[in-house]
C-alpha cells in the first residue's frame, strides 16, 4: 500500500529557507487583510449601511450586527469551521502523505478569496466578511500542514531556532507589502487614486503576494514519503475519518500533551484577538473607549510593530535556550497580561500616541516569539507520522484563527458600548493560561511520545 519513503533531510538550510519562505508569503494575508485595513474598511462601509436602521447596527442576511463587531463575528465563525474541517484534513494528510500537495490546494484558494476581496464595496460590504471566512478557513488549513513540517526539516535541538526563523521572515515580508501598501494609501489620492480603491487594491496585492512568493516554497520544500495509495473501496475522506478515530482512541497516551493544548488554546486566543482587534481599538472615536489616533500615528506604529516582531521572534528563539522553552512562554505571558490591562486603564489623555507607542513595543517584543516557541515545543511533545492532525489541533487556536476572543470582543463591545470594556475581558485568557501552563510537565511528553512511537514500533 505504500511506495518506498523519500530519504528524509534535516536541517538543510535550503530546504529550510524555502519552508519559512511561505510564512512570509501568508503573513501579507494577516497584516495587510487581518490587522490594518480589512477591518475598518469594513466597519467604515457597515456604518455607512447602517444609517438605514433607526438601532445604529448594519443587517447581515436580516441578523443586526453592530459594524465594529461584524469581522470579529466573521473571525469567529471562520474557526468554528476549522475546528469541524482540519482535524480530518490533518488526519487525510497523515495517511495519504499528500501534505505538500494539500497545502498548495488551500494556499491557493486563500491567495485567491483574498485577490476577490477587491470587489467590495458600498452594498457588498458583507462580501468582504464572506470572503475574509473563506480566506482564513484556507489560511488556517495550509498553516496545519506548514506547521506539521517542523519536526521533518528540523532536529529536536534546532526546532526553536527554526521556527523562530519562520515567524520572522513572515513578520519581515508581512512588513515589507504592508509600508508598501501603507506608502501607497498615504499617497493615493495624489496618484489620483479614491481611498476607498486604494484599501481594494491593498487587499488584492495580499492575495498576489501571497501566491506568488508561495511558489518558492513549493520549489524547496520535498516530501517525506511517496503517495500512500488508497485500499479498495475506500475513499480519503472515509480512510481519515478512522485515522482520526484512531487517533482520538491513543490520545490517553499523551496526558501531558492535552494539558498543554488546553494552555496554548487560552493563552493564544488572548493573543490572537489583541492582534485582530488593535487597528479597530486604535482607530476608533474617543466615544466608543477607543484612541481615535491620527492615522500616520497608527500607521507608524503598526510599521513599528511589524518590523521590531522581526528581531523579537529571533531573540525568543535565544531566550527559550537560555531558559528553557515553557519559562520563556510564561514571560512571554505575564507581559501580554501587562498589555491587556494597561490597554484598558491607561493610554489617555494627550500623550496617548506615546503611550501607544510604547505599549506597541512590548507586543512587539513578546508577539513572534511566544507564538513561535509555543510552536516548536508542541512539536517536541506529537508522535511521528501524525503530525498533521496534532497540528490540526493546535491550528483551532492559531494566529487569526480564534473563536472564543473574538466573540466575547464583540459581545462585550456590543453591549456596553465601549471597546475597552472588550479588551479588558481578554485578561482572562492570559490569566487561564499562566494558571495551567506551569503544571504541563515538558520532559514527560516529549518521553511519552517517544515511548508510545517505541510501543508501536514493536508491535
Amino acid at each position: 500500500m505504500t511506495n518506498t519513503s523519500a530519504k528524509p533531510m534535516v536541517n538543510d538550510k535550503r530546504e529550510i529557507f524555502g519552508w519559512a519562505m511561505y510564512d512570509w508569503a501568508n503573513s501579507a494575508f494577516s497584516t495587510t487583510v487581518g490587522t490594518v485595513f480589512l477591518g475598518p474598511y469594513i466597519a467604515s462601509l457597515a456604518a455607512e449601511a447602517a444609517k438605514a436602521f433607526p438601532d445604529g447596527n448594519a443587517r447581515f442576511f436580516g441578523i443586526p450586527v453592530a459594524p465594529d463587531s461584524f469581522l470579529p463575528y466573521c473571525i469567529s465563525f471562520s474557526v468554528g469551521l476549522q475546528v469541524l474541517f482540519l482535524p480530518i484534513l490533518g488526519a487525510i494528510a497523515d495517511y495519504s502523505h499528500l501534505r505538500k500537495r494539500m497545502m498548495q490546494i488551500f494556499a491557493f484558494i486563500g491567495a485567491i478569496a483574498t485577490l476577490l476581496m477587491f470587489l467590495v464595496t458600498g452594498g457588498l460590504w458583507w462580501l468582504g466578511g464572506v470572503l475574509y471566512i473563506t480566506a482564513n478557513l484556507a489560511f488556517g488549513a495550509a498553516i496545519v500542514f506548514y506547521n506539521a513540517y517542523l519536526p521533518d526539516i528540523a532536529s529536536e535541538e534546532e526546532r526553536d531556532r527554526v521556527s523562530s526563523y519562520g515567524w520572522a521572515m513572515g513578520y519581515l515580508g508581512g512588513g515589507i507589502l504592508l509600508a508598501l501598501n501603507l506608502a501607497f494609501f498615504i499617497f493615493s489620492e495624489d496618484l489620483g487614486v479614491p481611498g476607498d480603491l486604494a484599501v481594494r487594491i491593498n487587499l488584492a496585492s495580499a492575495g498576489l503576494w501571497w501566491l506568488g512568493f508561495s511558489f518558492l516554497t513549493w520549489s524547496r520544500l520535498q516530501p517525506r514519503h511517496a503517495a500512500r495509495t488508497l485500499p479498495a473501496g475506500e475513499s480519503y475522506i472515509s480512510v481519515g475519518f478512522k485515522q482520526l478515530k484512531h487517533t482520538f482512541a491513543e490520545v490517553k497516551h499523551y496526558p501531558e500533551t492535552l494539558k498543554y493544548l488546553l494552555a496554548y488554546f487560552l493563552y493564544n486566543d488572548g493573543i490572537q484577538t489583541v492582534i485582530a482587534v488593535s487597528s479597530t481599538f486604535a482607530a476608533a472615536p474617543l466615544l466608543r473607549g477607543g484612541l481615535e489616533l491620527p492615522q500616520d500615528t497608527l500607521i507608524a506604529v503598526i510599521l513599528m510593530i511589524q518590523f521590531m516582531a522581526f528581531f523579537g521572534a529571533l531573540f525568543w528563539g535565544k531566550l527559550a535556550k537560555w531558559i528553557g522553552a515553557k519559562q520563556s512562554i510564561i514571560v512571554s505571558l505575564v507581559i501580554w497580561a501587562g498589555v491587556v490591562i494597561y490597554a484598558y486603564g491607561g493610554l489617555q489623555g494627550d500623550s496617548r500616541a506615546t503611550q501607544f507607542f510604547i505599549l506597541g513595543a512590548f507586543i512587539a517584543l513578546v508577539m513572534g516569539g511566544s507564538q513561535a516557541i509555543s510552536r516548536s515545543l508542541f512539536a517536541q511533545m506529537i508522535p511521528a507520522g501524525k503530525e498533521a492532525e496534532f497540528f490540526s489541533f493546535y491550528e483551532v487556536s492559531e494566529r487569526g484563527t480564534s473563536w472564543t476572543g473574538p466573540l466575547i470582543f464583540g459581545v462585550v463591545n456590543q453591549v456596553f458600548g465601549n471597546l475597552r470594556y472588550g479588551i479588558l475581558a481578554l485578561i482572562f485568557y492570559f490569566i487561564a493560561g499562566l494558571i495551567v501552563l506551569p503544571f504541563v510537565n515538558v520532559p514527560k511528553a516529549i518521553g511519552d511520545a517517544k515511548k508510545y512511537e517505541e510501543t508501536k514500533k514493536n508491535g
